[in-house]
């Protein structure tokens, strides 16, 4: 199964134009490669991401052949990690931003 698609599915990202979206930023990474939205997972893999201000970290359990229900996508991943990220933002006053 496609990565974009598995982040869908899992309901990990609830939309799979922001699951590809997110992907091909960069921000996630299987066995610690980043890797683009058409890579193949499969069981036993890591899967990190970084969405919005966290960090996710993940081992993959199963990988369906289609959609699941909502109380059966907990048997797909075990979440391993989490974590808040700290976002430098630098609000010089000297910087164009303010003109």
């Amino acid at each position: 199964m496609r990565l974009d698609k598995f982040l869908k599915v899992s309901r990990i990202i609830k939309r799979r134009p922001i699951a590809k979206l997110v992907v091909d930023g960069g921000k996630v990474k299987l066995d610690g490669k980043v890797v683009k939205a058409a890579a193949e997972v499969k069981v036993g893999q890591i899967l990190e991401i970084e969405y919005y201000n966290k960090y996710f970290k993940f081992e993959i359990l199963q990988v369906p052949l289609g959609n699941v229900s909502k109380d059966k996508t907990s048997d797909l991943v075990k979440l391993l990690e989490t974590k808040g990220l700290d976002i430098e933002i630098n609000l010089d006053k000297d910087e164009d931003f303010f003109e």
